[in-house]
């Protein structure tokens, strides 16, 4: 094979024959970027301001190997953080988490931290709207699961219950968020179901 500046390649860039290893070091971003993509298009069609937050981090440690470059060497979380995604629809406050399993049956609440339920518990108590958006990735499927519903497996997992939410009530309990072109995951048709 030939590139476009005539040179030719070389015969270490042959496809190997040998299958390489999955690379699943964004497995979970998909869905984050999702969002991203449905919230950009939220924002240019006036349809809602929502945004991701960053992670808040202490930088302790940077290498200058050259004026053009840092590298960050060290750093540290500041703080938990809350929940991914806060903004504004249809004049209220929302908040939201957004989680992925691999799981076909259920959703292990070992994947929520007890800093985030206290931050949504809190949201939710001063008005705001508050949710859980899961994605079953087995199953191709997305649910806006509703706070309060949210709460009820927390605090019965605390009080000995299961540790998980089962797929059926999720399905039951929750809105199924159909994947659209523009708005991917288009959680604002099921907030209007639930809230509007």
């Amino acid at each position: 094979m030939n590139y476009p500046n005539g040179k030719r390649a070389s015969k270490k860039m042959n496809v190997s024959k040998h299958r390489s290893k999955p690379n699943f070091s964004n497995r979970g971003m998909s869905l984050e970027e999702d969002i991203n993509v449905t919230n950009e298009y939220y924002l240019n069609a006036g349809i809602a301001v929502v945004h991701k937050k960053p992670t808040p981090v202490q930088i302790v440690n940077v290498d200058y190997p050259k004026r053009s470059a840092a590298v960050i060497k060290e750093a540290y979380f500041k703080q938990a953080s809350t929940t991914d995604f806060n903004g504004v629809y249809r004049g209220k406050h929302i908040d939201f988490e957004a989680k992925e399993t691999r799981n076909k049956t259920s959703f292990p609440l070992s994947n929520v931290h007890q800093h985030q339920i206290d931050h949504m518990k809190a949201v939710h108590d001063h008005g705001g709207i508050c949710f859980m958006i899961i994605k079953f990735a087995p199953l191709d499927e997305v649910y806006l699961l509703p706070s309060p519903q949210l709460f009820h497996y927390w605090d019965d997992q605390m009080g000995g219950g299961r540790k998980s939410i089962p797929y059926h009530q999720v399905q039951l309990e929750g809105v199924r968020i159909p994947f659209h072109y523009q708005a991917r995951v288009d959680y604002a048709k099921a907030l209007d179901k639930l809230y509007f």
